[in-house]
């Protein structure tokens, strides 16, 4: 995706970051890079073009647990990684907490 196109600068993740689908419990890959609106998703398996999906992850924090952060997103675009076997998938942020939008604004300012 165009960075232009973007309401908020991605911010590339130094550690890796797992994502859980929380529906069904599966571990479906890892955060490439995050902003406040959106991420681009690492993906053991394909994710389908303009479905909704109920996410949760563990942002890592230099003092204390780690927080975690329960998200709805929408799948914008998705296209095979580098890497075979894996799949790129460009999210939006549709639902989130007051409370996590707040923690994960936090972390974003840290990581910048």
């Amino acid at each position: 995706m165009n960075d232009e196109r973007r309401s908020a600068p991605r911010i590339p993740t130094s550690v890796p970051i797992e994502v859980t689908d929380s529906i069904s419990g599966e571990n479906i890959g890892r955060i490439g890079n995050l902003s406040r609106n959106g991420m681009m998703l690492i993906c053991h398996r394909p994710l389908r073009n303009d479905a909704l999906y109920q996410l949760r992850f563990r942002l890592p924090v230099a003092h204390g647990p780690h927080d975690e952060i329960e998200t709805g997103v929408h799948a914008m675009w998705t296209d095979q990684a580098a890497t075979n076997g894996y799949q790129w998938s460009g999210l939006r942020i549709i639902s989130i907490s007051g409370a996590a939008a707040a923690t994960l604004d936090e972390w974003l300012q840290n990581a910048a």
